[in-house]
C-alpha cells in the first residue's frame, strides 16, 4: 500500500466506547483504520462514519489487514472488555506488528495486568500504553479525560492526536503523560473511586432533603440546578437536576421514584479500596460508597430486617424530626454538607495516588491530574481547579484540608455539616459517606487521638511495646500484673 492510503491510527473494539473514540479520533482530521471480530459492528462504524459527516474511518475485516493498513510505527488502540479478551486481542494484533509499534488499551484494566503487557509487549519489541479514558460514551465521542501510562515514546507517537481528541478546557487539553508502568491504570481506577463517594454523597444530599425535608422531584430539580450554578457545579450534580425531572412513562409521577434501589458495579471502587488498605491510607468516604452498594443489593434482606425491627418496636422517626425543620435553612446546609464532604473525598483519593506514586516511583503530579478531570470525564467539577491551585502552590501538600484555602472552607461549613449529620442520625436516616467525611476530617484535625489506649491494649495482651510522647524508645508493661498490684 502507498503510504499516503494508509490510517494514521488503528482502533480494535467497536461496541458504542470503541465507536465513539474511532469517530472523535476521525472527526479531528486523522485517518483511522477499525477493526472488530464480529464484522457487523465494522459495517456498523462506517455507516457511522458516512452519516456523521463522512469522515476517515477505514473498516478493516481481519487482523493481518487491519493491522497492515496503518502507518508506521502503529499505534492500534483497544477497547475489549477487560481481562483475557485484552490478551487474546494483543495475540491476535501482535503476531502482525512489528517492533516500535505500539499497543494502547483503552479498558479499565487492573494495573498491574498492565505492567505484565508491559513486559510481554517488551519481548517482541513493542510499546505499551494502558490509558483511562472517563466521560463514557457521550465523552468517547465529544471529548473524553484520558490517563495515558506506559511507554514515554509511545504517548508522543500519538500525542498530537490524544490532545485533540480529549475534553478541552481553558488550561489545555484534558490528557497529560501520567507516568511509568501501569500508573494511567491506576489514576483511572481511583478517580472511578472518588466517582463512587461523590454519587454516595449526592444520594445522600438528596435522601435528606427529600425525606427530612419533605421536598418534591420537582424542587430537588431546582435546588440542584441552583447548585450547580455555584461551587457544586459538576457534571454529576447538573445529571442529578435532570434525572428529577423526567417523567415515568408507564404510570403517574417521575422516573427516578420507581427505580429498583439495588445500585451496580464494575470492581474499579472495591480496587480502590483494596489498594488503600495496602498502602495504610485512609479512605473511609469511598469505602463506605463501596459498603453502600453491597447493602443496597441485599434488597430482600432489608425489606425483611424492616418488618422484623418493626414488629419488635422500632417507628420511624423521620416524621418528628422532619417537624419544625426550616428547609430554607437545610438547604443551605445540605449543600455545606455536601461540598465538605465532597473535599474530604478528594483528599483521600489524592492521597492514595501519592502513596502509590512514591512505592512505585511514578512521580504522579497531583496537580495536573486535578486539572486533566477538569473536562471530559465523569468527576469534572469547578472545583478541581482549585484542587489543582493547591498542589501548584504546595506540590508536597499533606492533604488537601490542610490547603488554607480549602481549611478555611472546611472550618466555615463544618457547622452546618454537623446539623445535616444529627438530623439525619435523628431521624434514623443513613448518611455513611457524610459521617465518614466528617469522622476522617475530626480525625485528621486532632493533635491527640485515643489510640494510646489501644496501644496500651496490643501491648498488654500481646507485648506489641509502645512509644512514649516524653521519651525516646520502644517499651513494655506488664500491664495485667501491676493493676493486681495496684489493687
Amino acid at each position: 500500500m502507498e503510504s499516503a492510503a494508509l490510517s494514521r491510527i488503528g482502533l480494535a473494539g467497536l461496541a458504542v466506547m470503541g465507536q465513539n473514540l474511532a469517530l472523535n479520533i476521525a472527526e479531528k482530521g486523522f485517518p483511522i483504520s477499525v477493526y472488530n471480530r464480529t464484522t457487523s459492528k465494522v459495517d456498523e462504524t462506517l455507516d457511522r462514519a458516512s452519516d456523521e459527516g463522512k469522515l476517515p474511518v477505514a473498516g478493516q475485516y481481519s487482523p493481518r489487514d487491519f493491522v497492515l493498513s496503518i502507518q508506521r510505527p502503529r499505534s492500534v488502540i483497544i477497547l475489549v472488555k477487560a481481562g483475557a479478551p485484552v490478551d487474546q486481542t494483543i495475540s491476535a494484533l501482535s503476531e502482525y506488528m512489528e517492533p516500535g509499534d505500539c499497543i494502547i488499551d483503552g479498558g479499565n484494566e487492573w494495573y498491574q495486568n498492565t505492567e505484565r503487557r508491559i513486559v510481554e509487549a517488551e519481548k517482541k519489541g513493542l510499546l505499551y500504553l494502558g490509558m483511562g479514558v472517563s466521560g463514557g460514551e457521550e465523552g468517547a465521542r465529544n471529548g473524553p479525560s484520558l490517563m495515558p501510562g506506559g511507554s514515554f515514546t509511545a504517548y508522543n507517537n500519538v500525542k498530537d492526536i490524544l490532545e485533540k481528541v480529549a475534553a478541552q478546557v481553558e488550561d489545555g487539553p484534558c490528557v497529560t503523560y501520567i507516568g511509568e508502568g501501569g500508573s494511567g491504570n491506576f489514576v483511572k481506577m481511583v478517580h472511578n473511586g472518588i466517582e463512587y463517594g461523590d454519587m454516595q454523597l449526592i444520594s445522600e444530599a438528596y435522601d435528606v432533603l427529600k425525606n427530612v425535608g419533605g421536598l418534591s422531584n420537582d424542587e430537588l430539580a431546582d435546588i440542584f440546578t441552583e447548585w450547580n450554578r455555584g461551587e457544586l457545579e459538576s457534571f454529576l450534580v447538573e445529571i442529578t437536576s435532570d434525572i428529577f425531572r423526567v417523567k415515568d412513562d408507564y404510570g403517574d409521577g417521575e422516573l427516578v421514584d420507581k427505580i429498583l434501589d439495588k445500585t451496580g458495579m464494575k470492581g474499579t471502587g472495591k480496587w480502590t479500596v483494596q489498594q488503600a488498605a495496602e498502602l495504610s491510607v485512609a479512605a473511609p468516604t469511598i469505602a463506605a460508597s463501596l459498603d453502600c452498594r453491597y447493602l443496597s443489593g441485599l434488597k430482600d434482606e432489608r425489606e425483611n430486617a424492616a418488618k422484623v425491627l418493626e414488629e419488635a418496636g422500632l417507628k420511624e422517626d423521620i416524621g418528628s424530626a422532619s417537624r419544625g425543620v426550616d428547609k430554607k435553612r437545610l438547604i443551605d446546609d445540605v449543600r455545606q454538607a455536601l461540598y465538605a464532604s465532597k473535599i474530604c473525598s478528594y483528599a483521600q483519593g489524592m492521597n492514595l495516588l501519592r502513596a502509590k506514586s512514591l512505592e512505585k516511583g511514578w512521580d504522579l503530579n497531583l496537580g495536573e491530574m486535578a486539572r486533566i478531570w477538569k473536562g471530559g470525564c465523569i468527576i469534572r467539577a469547578v472545583f478541581l481547579d482549585r484542587i489543582k491551585k493547591a498542589y501548584l502552590r504546595n506540590p508536597n501538600l499533606a492533604n488537601l484540608v490542610v490547603d488554607p484555602d480549602f481549611a478555611k472552607e472546611m472550618v466555615q461549613r463544618q457547622a452546618a455539616w454537623r446539623r445535616v449529620v444529627g438530623l439525619a442520625i435523628s431521624a434514623g436516616i443513613s448518611t455513611p459517606g457524610m459521617c465518614a467525611s466528617l469522622a476522617y476530617f475530626d480525625t485528621y484535625r486532632r493533635a491527640r487521638l485515643p489510640a494510646n489506649l489501644v496501644q496500651a491494649q496490643r501491648d498488654l495482651f500481646g507485648a506489641h511495646t509502645y512509644e512514649r510522647t516524653d521519651r525516646p524508645g520502644a517499651y513494655h508493661t506488664e500491664w495485667t500484673k501491676l493493676a493486681r498490684k495496684s489493687q
